[in-house]
């Protein structure tokens, strides 16, 4: 009996902290720049795992209950070209052909979302790179959620205003031949 209250009690309180997580990414903010409330965008992707895991109600709910609009969506599978393209900042580290391999193994799911501080706010929704840290250090994030490693981490989020319009652009207009280096998987 006493094992199952503990349960039910580390239960509920991992729940609560979600609750608070989405409240608080829920609220308005203000950039750091003049004061502006103005949105921006950002390119979200569920990657094959993710899909594959079935989290993909899972992680479109978390995105709309924490204020984010989804502009456009697709769902798209990779081909290896058009991998290696998306992360070419990436060729020349050592992880480059799994990272390849695990992007073309299934399809993906590609979002805009848009808020206010739209970067910032998804970026801790999905916490980490590596879910192995994220499942520790950051429990209620998509990645300790839904991701298995530094690889296989189930999402993806622009790092920078840059990076966004660079990853926006190439899957939803004509590919942009500007490179724009991003540091996340």
């Amino acid at each position: 009996m006493l094992q199952m209250s503990l349960r039910f009690i580390t239960f509920s309180a991992k729940i609560l902290g979600f609750i608070l997580l989405v409240c608080v990414l829920s609220l308005p903010r203000r950039s750091s720049e003049e004061g502006s409330t103005e949105k921006e965008k950002t390119l979200a992707m569920i990657k094959p795992d993710g899909l594959s895991g079935n989290y993909t109600d899972r992680v479109k709910k978390i995105i709309l209950d924490s204020g984010f609009s989804i502009c456009k969506e697709m769902v798209v599978q990779l081909d290896e070209d058009t991998a290696k393209s998306f992360y070419t900042e990436h060729a020349s580290k050592s992880f480059f052909p799994n990272l390849v391999r695990y992007m073309t193994s299934g399809p993906v799911l590609v979002m805009v979302l848009e808020k206010v501080n739209a970067i910032a706010d998804w970026r801790a929704l999905i916490g980490p790179t590596d879910a192995r840290k994220a499942k520790v250090a950051h429990p209620y994030s998509i990645r300790a959620m839904c991701g298995v490693d530094s690889e296989r981490n189930c999402v993806h989020g622009s790092d920078s205003p840059e990076s966004a319009v660079r990853e926006i652009s190439f899957f939803f207009k004509a590919t942009s031949s500007v490179v724009t280096k991003h540091d996340e998987l």
